[in-house]
């Protein structure tokens, strides 16, 4: 994938991180598909041969904007905690926190009910023709991928301590290298009932049995309800607009509303005359993301626990005395509260009807809980890590309840019109990444594929902030007399970003995808 040239079609367009997985997104296109259809096909590709990332036992999100009714849709394909779950159980327990890895980290997967909502409100296929792709890489192998490989190897004493895990993901005890290649067969015929009986099978059906007994066996609470009582919601999504364009994210349970708080702080300053990666241009959105992560440390929660609205924390009269804190020349360790009033794999996906879709998938942490099903491959995610022990905390763990998720779909409209799906991999540097590369098209002018490539900030906590090598010797000295401690960052504490544009002009799209990682945009 370059660094500076964007991917153009006309017909239809797929961007991920695995060009396997990208194909078989187009390849669905071209027999008729539509985005929905191509971006499930994509996300299950990626969930075989990116499984430290992605899988069946995660979580999902989608922002798809219909052609049709000429409006977005959100989709909350996230799970929720055990019944048997409570505060007493965690302090019984000890934990100082919530586990981050282990049964106890667990939540119900909810990607698979996911899929099947989409498809069944919008898709054109159903699974057993969106999932055939899936299952051939898992029956027949695929070689492994050169970064997907170090990041299985990073797990591999994880994956050597779990039965389920060392079972289907090590050969002969080791973790795939490079150009191997690599198969799962029980995965393959997992992956073949959910396509032939559908999300009943998982929720309701066999593999929700294996997955209790296997919870059991390890001292978890789950139980048949859990998976029964399982449901995809359709929310509202939440929208900003910004420099006259109107940046739509999904809802709590996601940090979606960070970037947008970002956005308006950042819409007071005059950035594109400052310049893309100039001192002041970082040094403000550093600033915007410390007092935007303030408000989503102390406010987000399951939408249906929230103390606070979001109508009042992006209030403009709010966003002013948040924008006034900033200092421009000084960095700030921490800011004081303004009140209110009353691991993962982004895939985004477009089609000549003029649908468009930003759906993300994660296990969150590498290979999530470490926790495999063995009989069925699944690996568990690990989303529960999230939940605070906190008792007045709008998060803190509860029976049934979903956690804090940093999984963020975006989308752009201008006058009503698609205008791009963007998103990412990266934990807490979603929104950072998401918003720079906003000003990148909004601001600097740049394209799909540049705002991609762009040189980031990662900002860590307190003054620490992590800068990619990119950015000018003179910029980190600058940044560093104003009180920022600048640290280096490994490529993967930037993110993985894709994004699909559509030109105003032709109607033709536009894609990038992020040469950190090893995906691409395709089209035809």
């Amino acid at each position: 994938m370059s660094q500076n040239f964007s991917v153009v079609a006309k017909n239809g367009m797929v961007a991920s991180s695995q060009p396997l997985a990208t194909l078989a997104g187009v390849q669905v296109l071209i027999g008729g598909g539509n985005a929905i259809d191509a971006a499930i096909a994509t996300a299950a590709v990626l969930g075989v041969v990116e499984p430290s990332s992605i899988g069946i036992g995660g979580d999902a999100f989608c922002l798809f904007y219909s052609a049709k009714d000429k409006a977005i849709r959100a989709l909350d394909a996230s799970g929720r905690s055990p019944y048997a779950t409570s505060m007493a159980f965690c302090r019984d327990s000890n934990f100082p926190e919530m586990p981050q890895r282990g049964i106890h980290s667990v939540t119900i997967p909810g990607a698979v009910h996911g899929w099947a909502t989409l498809l069944n409100s919008h898709g054109t296929k159903k699974l057993s023709e969106v999932l055939p792709a899936a299952i051939r890489h898992a029956e027949e192998g695929f070689p492994v991928a050169e970064l997907t490989a170090e990041q299985w190897k990073e797990s591999e004493a994880r994956l050597k301590a779990d039965e389920g895990a060392a079972i289907n993901y090590l050969i002969d005890g080791r973790t795939p290298k490079a150009g191997e290649i690599f198969r799962n067969p029980r995965m393959a015929a997992t992956l073949k009932q959910i396509a032939a009986q559908g999300a009943d099978y998982f929720y309701q059906g066999e593999i929700a049995a294996k997955l209790v007994r296997c919870s059991e066996k390890l001292g978890g609470l789950f139980a048949l309800k859990d998976f029964a009582n399982h449901r995809s919601d359709w929310v509202e999504p939440i929208t900003a607009n910004y420099r006259g364009y109107d940046t739509f994210e999904t809802p709590p349970t996601t940090q979606g509303f960070v970037a947008l708080e970002m956005l308006k702080i950042l819409e007071g300053f005059d950035l594109k005359a400052m310049g893309a990666n100039s001192t002041d241009a970082l040094h403000l959105m550093i600033e915007a993301k410390k007092l935007a992560f303030a408000d989503r440390d102390r406010h987000l929660a399951d939408r249906d626990f929230m103390k606070v609205s979001l109508a009042d924390l992006l209030a403009s009269k709010r966003v002013e005395r948040l924008r006034s804190q900033i200092q421009t020349d000084r960095a700030t360790a921490e800011y004081r509260n303004v009140s209110t009033g009353t691991d993962t794999e982004y895939v985004a996906a477009a089609d000549r009807e003029g649908n468009l879709v930003s759906f993300i998938q994660s296990n969150f942490m590498g290979f999530g809980s470490g926790v495999v099903e063995p009989e069925t491959g699944i690996i568990l995610q690990n989303r529960g890590h999230l939940f605070s022990l906190e008792e007045n905390h709008p998060n803190c763990i509860a029976p049934h309840k979903r956690c804090v998720h940093t999984l963020m779909p975006g989308m752009i409209l201008t006058n009503g019109k698609p205008y791009a799906a963007l998103g990412l991999k990266g934990g807490h540097v979603q929104p950072q990444v998401q918003v720079q590369l906003i000003a990148n098209l909004l601001d600097f002018g740049m394209t799909p594929q540049q705002s991609i490539s762009a040189p980031r900030f990662n900002h860590i906590d307190g003054l620490k902030v992590g800068l990619e090598p990119e950015i000018p010797k003179s910029v980190k000295e600058d940044l560093t007399r104003r009180g920022h401690q600048v640290v280096d960052g490994n490529p993967e504490s930037f993110g993985g970003a894709h994004m699909i544009m559509i030109h105003a002009e032709s109607g033709a799209f536009v894609g990038g995808s992020d040469p950190r990682k090893g995906g691409c945009a395709l089209g035809f």
